[in-house]
């Protein structure tokens, strides 16, 4: 880049501030035209002082403009990587959805920090404009999910390159449970946990599981119309066992096996939020298929989790651990803890064995006419 390029900022800065001053709101438009073609032109060559040198020359001008002249350079500017990254915050923050919108949605300038800062405080609108952005963070959908209205979450859900964690796809299934295209949606996410699949597809509808056989023609037996109960064609869904279950599942097998598998392992499990080990560890603790363990620790209630916990002989301190993992990812009431405790010391191991040959039993007539 020549000297007399790298010098025309300063130049142009002295001009502006006798625009600034005395200039009329046409001479600014045209100044900030002549500023933007200038940095456009050699946005790829500037260094980061002159690229701040221009963030000051755009700040500048900004307390000076109309807001179509600072929606036109939002728009500008919002695709450039090398743009002005104060610039383009004060952009992003402007209240003006015509001004914001565009940089909210393209500028790569913007990190999750900020993305975030203005998905906790912005309109709806500025939530809409960052959920259409190529690449989501799960850190970035959960305030999405948590705060966007109906239009932003749909819009957060049907964007291939968003990414959910564990508790924004819990909090999309409760959100979906009376809204069947989010549900639709949501069942069709490739990395949704397993055990949030079932519980969503137990509360679907039979247009919700239409639309799923229909997307995957190919898992349509595994979520077979035939079913009558809505329980038991969540049971019959392998179409969730997903890649993270799987090797979760393995770990917890190769553990039991070689005799590693003990309670310290469940609580570590538990406490690390890792609902699949942990549920695999109970299921093989306590003897029981990973169906039967899984379908009892999705329940609403705590019952389930007690009885496999006391056949599995694991103190109230793990017991305790479960329960807070499973109050984590539902994001709903916290458990009462205390009358849980009361319950799991009075509850007799012979019981809970009775109980759970119960459950045995009863999923065994049911996976029986789906095979």
């Amino acid at each position: 880049m020549s000297s007399k390029s790298a010098k025309a900022p300063a130049n142009l800065l002295d001009e502006l501030q006798t625009t600034l001053a005395h200039g009329t709101v046409a001479r600014r438009v045209e100044a900030l035209r002549r500023v933007t073609d200038l940095f456009l032109n050699h946005a790829v060559d500037y260094s980061d002082d002159q690229i701040a040198l221009f963030d000051d020359v755009f700040q500048c001008l900004m307390l000076h403009i109309e807001t179509s002249a600072k929606a036109l350079l939002a728009t500008r500017l919002a695709p450039v990587d090398t743009a002005p990254p104060m610039t383009i915050r004060a952009l992003a923050f402007d209240d003006i959805i015509e001004v914001a919108g565009p940089v909210l949605t393209q500028s790569s300038r913007l990190d999750d920090e900020a993305l975030i800062e203005a998905a906790r405080n912005k309109s709806q609108a500025h939530l809409l404009a960052i959920s259409n952005r190529k690449q989501l963070s799960g850190a970035v959908t959960d305030v999405l999910v948590l705060r966007g209205n109906d239009e932003v979450v749909q819009n957060t859900v049907d964007n291939p390159g968003a990414e959910f964690t564990e508790r924004g796809f819990t909090r999309l299934v409760n959100r979906a449970e009376n809204d069947d295209d989010l549900a639709t949606c949501v069942g069709l996410r490739p990395t949704i946990p397993r055990y949030l699949y079932l519980k969503l597809l137990a509360k679907a509808s039979d247009a919700v599981r239409e639309r799923l056989e229909s997307a995957n023609p190919r898992q349509a037996e595994q979520v077979s119309g035939a079913v009558k109960e809505a329980t038991r064609r969540a049971r019959a869904a392998r179409s969730a066992v997903t890649e993270q279950t799987e090797i979760a599942h393995a770990l917890v097998k190769s553990l039991f096996a070689d005799g590693r598998l003990d309670e310290f392992q469940v609580a570590s499990f538990a406490e690390s939020g890792k609902f699949d080990e942990t549920n695999a560890s109970i299921a093989a603790m306590a003897n029981v298929p990973v169906t039967v363990a899984e379908n009892m620790m999705i329940e609403t209630h705590t019952e389930g989790v007690m009885i496999l916990a006391k056949v599995a002989g694991l103190s109230w301190s793990t017991v305790k651990a479960i329960i807070n993992l499973r109050d984590d990812l539902s994001a709903g009431e916290p458990t009462d803890l205390q009358a849980c405790k009361a319950t799991y010391e009075r509850l007799r191991p012979s019981t809970a064995q009775q109980v759970l040959r119960f459950h045995r039993m009863q999923q065994q007539q049911q996976d029986a006419p789906a095979a």
